[in-house]
C-alpha cells in the first residue's frame, strides 16, 4: 500500500477509547510494527496477545473503540489486521466517521454524528483483511466497530491528506509545503532498500537511521533521486536537508530541482556538498525559487536522507487549489459556505455542485449561482453584515475587511454612521461595500455617491459587492 496510514502513531494518531479492553490493549490498535507472537506467554486475565481484545460478551451488544486519525484525510482502504487471533476474531466489523476539532473529547465524540465509511464487512481469522473504500469526505476520527467482540492485531487506514490549515496559520505565510501533515506528498524514487520513501517527509526529526529514506549501496557512476509533490503551489524561500543518524551512509552531495508540472525540471539548489549526521539550511544558494508544484531530490552517489523541509509561501493558484479540495472533501460543506455568504439558498446550490475541478470552476459556479437567487436571497445574505465601522470582533472575516476604518478620524467615523442609517432607510438594508484595501473615507465618499441612486440599481450594486465579498472570503476559507 503507497498511501499514508493516515491513523499512523508518528502523524499523532490515538486510541481515545474502548468500550473494553479487558484482554489486550485498546493502544496496540496503533503500534507501527507487525503484530507478534509469544508462545506460552499468559497474564493475569489471561493469554498475552499484540492486539487490541475483547472479553466475551455475554450481554446484547458489539465493542466499539475511537480512534484520532493523526492527520486529516480521505481514506482509500483499511487493512483490519487479525493476525494471530484464530478462535477469538471478530466475526464482522464497520467503521464510520467524523470530522471534528483534533482535541474533540470522548464525550464530544459519542455526541458526534456519525458518517458511514466501510458497511457491516466479514472478517477472516488471522490475516490482514483489506477493504477498499469509496467516501468522498476527509475525517479526523474513527468509529471502528466489531461485532460482537473478539481480538484485531492491527488497524491501518490508508488515505490521502487534506490538511486543516488554520492550525499552521493558514496558506498566506511561510509553510513547509513538503510535509505530510501539510498534505506533501513522495510520489516515486529511484531505489529505497533500506528506508521508505515517505520518512523524508515525515513530522520532527528522525529517531534513528531506520527512520528516513536510504537506498542501497551503487556501484560505478550513479545517483538516487525522489520526487516531492508539493501541498500546494508555492514559492520557494528556504530548503532543510536533514542527514540526522546517517554517518557513514550519508550522500556525498544532493542536488535539488522544482517542477511547475511534474514534467520539466529547473535546477534550484546547485549540487551541493553534504555533511554526516547534519541539518542543511539553504537560502542564499537557491538559483530558483519557482513557483513549483514539484521537487526532485537528487543524491549522489547513493545513501540516507531523513528528511526534507520546503518551506514556500503558497501563490494565489497554490491558495486556490487547496481550498477546493477541502471544500470537496468537507462533510459540512454547507455550513463553511454560510460564512462566506449567508444566503441559504447559494450556500446549498454550491455545496450540491462539488466536486469542483478547479479554483475556476468554483467561482463560476459560486457566481452563476448567486445570480440566480431572487432578491430575497440577496437581502439573507445582506442581513449577516455588520455596519461599515461596526464591526463586531467575533465576525470570522469582517475585523479584517474592515481595518480601513481602524484609526480613521472621529469626524470620518461619526459620518459614516450617519450615513448608515440614512442609506438603510431610504434602501431597506445595510449599506454594503467590499471594504478590503479601502479606507474610511473611501468607504463614506462611496456610500454618498451611491445615496443617489434608484432603490433597483442600489440592490443590484450591493449584490454586486456581495458576490465580491464571498469570492474573497472563499480564499480565505482554510486561513
Amino acid at each position: 500500500m503507497d498511501l499514508i496510514d493516515l491513523a499512523s502513531e508518528r502523524l499523532g494518531g490515538a486510541v481515545l477509547w474502548a468500550s473494553d479492553d479487558f484482554f489486550a490493549e485498546k493502544e496496540n490498535l496503533l503500534k507501527p510494527y507487525p503484530a507478534i507472537w509469544k508462545e506460552h506467554e499468559y497474564t493475569d486475565r489471561g493469554k498475552w496477545m499484540d492486539g487490541w481484545e475483547s472479553r466475551r460478551k455475554r450481554t446484547a451488544g458489539h465493542d466499539t473503540a475511537y480512534v484520532r486519525l493523526g492527520a486529516r484525510g480521505v481514506i482509500r482502504s483499511v487493512i483490519v489486521d487479525t493476525s494471530y487471533f484464530r478462535g477469538n476474531f471478530p466475526e464482522a466489523c464497520a467503521i464510520s466517521g467524523v470530522s471534528l476539532s483534533p482535541n474533540a473529547t470522548v464525550d464530544e465524540l459519542h455526541a458526534a454524528q456519525w458518517q458511514e465509511v466501510i458497511p457491516r464487512t466479514p472478517l477472516q481469522a488471522h490475516q490482514a483483511n483489506i477493504i477498499a473504500v469509496d467516501n468522498p469526505y476527509a475525517f479526523t476520527h474513527l468509529r471502528f466497530e466489531i461485532f460482537p467482540d473478539g481480538g484485531v492485531a492491527r488497524l491501518r487506514v490508508h488515505g490521502e491528506i487534506v490538511p486543516d490549515w488554520h492550525p499552521v496559520g493558514g496558506i498566506g505565510g511561510e509553510v513547509d509545503l513538503a510535509a505530510v501533515e501539510n498534505g506533501g506528498d513522495v510520489l516515486a524514487c529511484s531505489d529505497m532498500f533500506f528506508g521508505p520513501k515517505h520518512n523524508l517527509i515525515m513530522p520532527g526529526r528522525a529517531v534513528n537511521m531506520s527512520d528516513g529514506w536510504e537506498t542501497r549501496r551503487s556501484r560505478g557512476p550513479h545517483s538516487d533521486w525522489v520526487v516531492v509533490h508539493l501541498a500546494a503551489e508555492g514559492i520557494v524561500r528556504r530548503l532543510e536537508v536533514d542527514t540526522n543518524h546517517f554517518k557513514g551512509n550519508f550522500p556525498d552531495t544532493c542536488m535539488i530541482e522544482g517542477s511547475a508540472d511534474g514534467e520539466h525540471y529547473v535546477e534550484l539548489l546547485p549540487r551541493t556538498k553534504l555533511q554526516a549526521h547534519t541539518r542543511h539550511y539553504f537560502r542564499d544558494e537557491l538559483v530558483a525559487r519557482g513557483p513549483f508544484t514539484h521537487l526532485r531530490l537528487n543524491v549522489y552517489p547513493d545513501g540516507g536522507v531523513s528528511r526534507l523541509r520546503v518551506w514556500a509561501s503558497a501563490t494565489d493558484v497554490g491558495r486556490g487549489a487547496v481550498v477546493v479540495r477541502w471544500l470537496n472533501t468537507h462533510t459540512d460543506a454547507e455550513r463553511e459556505l454560510l460564512s462566506c455568504c449567508a444566503s441559504t439558498r447559494w450556500a446549498r446550490a454550491v455545496a450540491e455542485a462539488r466536486p469542483f475541478a478547479s479554483w475556476n470552476e468554483l467561482l463560476e459556479v459560486a457566481d452563476r449561482t448567486w445570480w440566480s437567487l431572487s432578491p430575497d436571497d440577496w437581502h439573507e445574505a445582506f442581513r449577516a453584515h455588520p455596519r461599515i465601522g461596526e464591526c463586531k470582533a467575533a465576525a470570522r472575516f469582517a475585523s479584517e475587511e474592515q481595518s480601513g476604518t481602524r484609526g480613521a478620524a472621529e469626524t470620518t467615523m461619526q459620518a459614516l454612521d450617519e450615513g448608515n442609517r440614512a442609506y438603510e432607510e431610504r434602501f431597506g438594508h445595510v449599506f454594503l461595500i467590499c471594504a478590503t484595501g479601502r479606507s474610511a473615507d473611501e468607504m463614506l465618499a462611496s456610500l454618498r455617491e451611491r445615496m443617489n441612486n434608484q432603490a433597483d440599481a442600489e440592490l443590484r450594486v450591493a449584490a454586486e459587492e456581495q458576490r465580491k465579498i464571498t469570492a474573497l472570503r472563499l480564499q480565505k476559507l482554510v486561513l
